[in-house]
This record gives C-alpha cells, structure tokens and sequence, in this order.
C-alpha cells in the first residue's frame, strides 16, 4: 500500500492538533495577559472561530481518510476513527453549538453598552464557556491520544526500497 494516505492523515492530525494546542493554550492566554479583557476575547473568539473551521475540515478529511486505509487493510486505524470522531464532535458541539449562544450574549451586553463582565449576562455566558472549554480540553486529549496511537510507520510497498 503506497505510504502516502498515511503520510496524508498524519499531516492533517499534525494541523489540526497543533493549531487547537497553539491557539487554546499559548495564543489566547497571551491576548487575556496582554490585552484589555474585551479585546482579547474579541480577538480570541475570530482565533476560535478559524481554528473550529480548521478541526471540522481536518476532521472531516482525516475520517475519510481512515475509512480508505481501513478498506485497503490498515486495520490500525479502525480504532483511530472513532477518536477522529470524538474530536469532531467536540468540535461542532463546542463551537457551533454554543458559541453562536456565546456571541449572542456578547451582543446583548454592547447593545444594553455594558461590559459583558458586568451584565447581567455574566453568569451565563461564563457557564457557556465552562462547557466549551470542557469540549475544547476533551477534543485536545483526543487529539493527543490521536498522536500517540498513530502507526509507527508504514509498510513499504513491495519491490521499491525503503526511504
């Protein structure tokens, strides 16, 4: 079997569990550090909105992508399916099933000209964002565990040499 739908599947995990690392947990504690609060979440939230589209398409093309190398044999990716899966779903439950709930009560407290910090929104919104980081946790624990079981390497196509 030709190592490139593997080589394929390893870059687009690579992608996507790296740019959810990077912007989780070294971008958006940077903007909250460095920023006024409202900016950075502003800012943050355009971030999380990139990198959900970046996970559902990376998502969608490595389940594919597993469901090919599992038809051509590459019974080793049967189980990583189902973490592509969990992580998908983090991703379209925690991002586009909340943040549009999120957003509307960040437009709610500039419409009423309060700091979303001191509306009556507040409880709410931080309650959203509770869960949404739960699903962003779990989906990069995933992701990591993704990385951790993919297939040490591939075996080589017979009659070509090793690379």
């Amino acid at each position: 079997m030709s190592p490139v739908p593997h080589r394929v599947f390893r870059l687009l995990v690579l992608i996507w569990v790296g740019s959810a690392l990077t912007i989780g947990y070294l971008v958006a504690p940077t903007l909250f550090a460095t920023l006024e609060r409202s900016v950075a979440g502003d800012v943050a939230a355009r971030l999380f909105r990139f990198e959900a589209f970046i996970g559902v398409a990376c998502g969608i093309l490595s389940l594919t992508l597993c469901n090919v190398l599992v038809r051509r044999g590459a019974s080793d990716y049967r189980k990583l399916r189902w973490l592509v899966v969990g992580m998908l779903l983090c991703v379209l439950i925690g991002y586009f099933g909340l943040q549009p709930f999120m957003d509307a009560l960040r437009v709610q407290a500039r419409a009423a000209g309060i700091d979303l910090a001191n509306s009556v929104y507040a409880a709410r919104f931080g309650m959203l964002h509770g869960i949404s980081t739960l699903f962003y946790v779990v989906e990069t624990l995933l992701g990591l565990a993704l990385m951790w079981l993919l297939p040490a390497g591939v075996a080589p196509v017979p009659g070509t040499r090793p690379a």
